[in-house]
């Protein structure tokens, strides 16, 4: 992008301002206020060995040359440039005049002066350099022409640029200076105003309605704005003028990360990864190989930041993707494809100037900052015309929602009728089907009556079989002639076993062996109890023959029964097979059971405790 001055001014110079060329002396009078020096106008020395000093250069004179046929990519970035400014001062003159040199990205001017007594004064001043040491603060290069001395003075310049640098020079009155600096930066204020309100205003869309391609397109601006800033030499004198350093990166940067966020946003703006997957990979390649370019550049070798017209291949890919995706039918492409078209042409002229294809003037020269103007203009555009798209289509939706809605609503009405007479028919079929119910449940009733009476005599004959089946265990148990599986029927499991010996110990009440206490908790497991006063947890089987066993205690309680059983003495090896046990388990725990029987205090609980422990189950 360029400021309103920089389309107007320079063409204005070229069109009224009084040209010179190098056969005749610039003639300074009060009739004139400004003059405006071409390149190709200027006599100049080049000097390819950077040896000459400025003694040398003053006794060469016959060396100095117009080159009319200078074309920019003929400048010499490794040589030095002698220019010589002949003038010719009016005697009756009464204005102060100075000399300018617009090209501000120039790495080094050295300024010769001629004084009165024949010697020269020299100034250097230039991008390399701090911006305070300029005589103006200004961003172009200028210099005051002693004006004392009158009649014909020659003033020279010494000039070297890592870059081309366009030599254009101005000769002009302070006071047309002053006004001209005053009017720059004041459209100055304006443009980049433009860009800042433009930039934050996206950026509130962006945190509105947080669609990202506005969050791009918010850096794509600032981008221009800050290239733009290094190509006025605005960026020098405001933002970094005590590091020079960066002027020498600065170009590079800024277009890198113009070129960055440009594709971005294209990439989302376009919806590339669902219109053209193809386009939206080599888009992403492309952002890799650029990235990789800059830093490559930015790490080891800055010149080749020089290298500015390899921005014709990625603006090349958005405008082709931009009228591919446009051609399938996506309408805010339109603008958008016009708005890169528009950047296109920008990037291609500027090549097309450094490869003199075509001249060098005013329009072609700021072509690529017209190019950033108008792009930003349509880009915005395309982005108001892509809302008012989508709000079109929104209302469309809308519109054909009501009517979907009012064709739902008729449709539902037909429906609720046709239900409402299917419901009659269903209810007069129902209150047929319940009066069949109604009957049929009433000889159900009558039927359950029956069979109620019946299986009362069942239950009746069943408890008469259970207590005959009952008494005739209870019989064998206290006859003791149960075998294994007769009672394995009476104590089939170990819980079985423990609410047995539970109801056994604690059938008349619970006292703690310890404290006599008799309330009590749940123990730690099932078929345990804890003391409420000394918390002391007892299990169902302590104090007792079971305590301690690590077998089943249904295995135990029919060891227990056997040995009681007198009638029917079983061996060690016969009960080792029959309960699947160790012989030294089953001897240990007869013998823990003898022992119980021959205990003095067997009397008060262990035979005792034998005796009732099977007689008193099945009561």
């Amino acid at each position: 992008m360029l400021s309103i001055k920089a389309y107007f001014l320079p063409l204005l110079l070229m069109l009224y301002l009084p040209h010179q060329n190098s056969r005749e002396r610039v003639f300074i009078d009060n009739s004139h206020e400004e003059f405006l020096l071409a390149f190709n106008d200027i006599p100049v020395l080049i000097d390819s060995t950077n040896s000459l000093s400025f003694e040398q250069v003053l006794n060469s004179q016959k060396q100095f040359a117009v080159t009319p046929g200078f074309k920019p990519k003929d400048y010499c970035v490794s040589c030095t440039y002698w220019i010589k400014i002949p003038l010719l001062i009016a005697n009756d003159l009464d204005k102060e005049w100075m000399i300018e040199f617009y090209d501000q990205t120039i790495d080094d001017i050295t300024a010769y002066f001629p004084q009165a007594d024949l010697s020269y004064e020299s100034s250097s001043v230039g991008d390399l350099r701090p911006f305070r040491q300029k005589p103006f603060i200004h961003k172009n290069f200028e210099w005051i022409i002693d004006t004392s001395i009158k009649g014909q003075q020659n003033i020279y310049f010494k000039v070297r640029s890592h870059t081309y640098a366009d030599v254009r020079v101005s000769i002009r009155t302070v006071n047309k200076f002053v006004g001209y600096a005053l009017n720059e930066y004041f459209l100055y204020g304006i443009f980049y105003g433009m860009i800042f309100i433009v930039a934050v205003y996206n950026l509130l869309i962006y945190l509105a309605i947080r669609e990202i391609k506005y969050l791009y397109y918010t850096f794509y601006i600032l981008s221009v704005g800050v290239y733009a800033m290094c190509v006025d030499g605005i960026a020098y004198q405001y933002l970094w003028p005590n590091w020079p350093q960066w002027n020498q990166i600065a170009y590079g940067a800024a277009l890198y990360s113009l070129i960055f966020w440009s594709l971005l946003f294209s990439r989302r703006f376009l919806n590339l990864i669902v219109r053209a997957p193809k386009l939206y990979q080599a888009i992403n390649w492309t952002i890799a190989l650029r990235s990789a370019f800059f830093f490559f550049a930015l790490i080891f070798d800055h010149s080749l930041f020089d290298y500015r017209n390899i921005e014709i291949i990625p603006l090349s890919l958005i405008f082709y993707s931009s009228i591919r995706v446009w051609s399938k039918g996506y309408k805010p492409a339109r603008f958008f494809v016009v708005a890169y078209g528009i950047l296109f042409l920008g990037f291609l002229a500027k090549a097309l100037i450094y490869l003199s294809i075509i001249p060098l003037v005013t329009i072609t020269y700021y072509s690529l900052h017209i190019s950033f103007l108008l792009e930003m203009i349509f880009l915005t555009v395309a982005l108001s015309d892509r809302v008012r798209i989508l709000k079109s289509n929104r209302d469309r939706a809308l519109q054909r929602i009501i009517n979907q809605q009012k064709e739902n609503a008729q449709l539902k009405d037909k429906v609720n009728q046709e239900l409402e007479e299917k419901i009659k028919d269903r209810t007069r079929q129902l209150e047929e089907k319940n009066l069949l119910l109604a009957n049929t449940n009433q000889k159900l009733i009558e039927q359950t009556k029956e069979i109620n009476a019946i299986n009362s005599k069942l239950d009746l004959d069943n408890w008469k079989l259970k207590n005959n089946i009952k008494e005739i265990l209870q019989d064998r148990l206290i006859n003791k002639n149960l075998n294994l599986e007769q009672f394995q029927k009476i104590f089939p499991d170990q819980a079985t076993c423990y609410r047995f010996l539970e109801k056994l110990k604690w059938g008349n009440g619970y006292h703690c062996s310890k404290c006599g206490n008799t309330k009590y908790l749940e123990g730690k497991t099932k078929f345990m109890r804890r003391c409420s006063k000394c918390g002391y947890n007892e299990s169902v089987t302590s104090n007792s023959i079971f305590h301690g066993i690590r077998f089943p205690i249904e295995k135990a309680f029919f060891i227990l029964y056997v040995s009681n059983n007198r009638q029917k003495d079983y061996t060690l090896d016969q009960l080792s097979e029959m309960l699947d046990l160790r012989r030294n388990t089953v001897w240990n725990f007869r013998k823990k059971i003898e022992k119980v029987y021959e205990s003095d205090s067997k009397k008060k609980s262990g035979t005792v405790f034998i005796h009732n422990l099977f007689s008193t189950h099945l009561n």
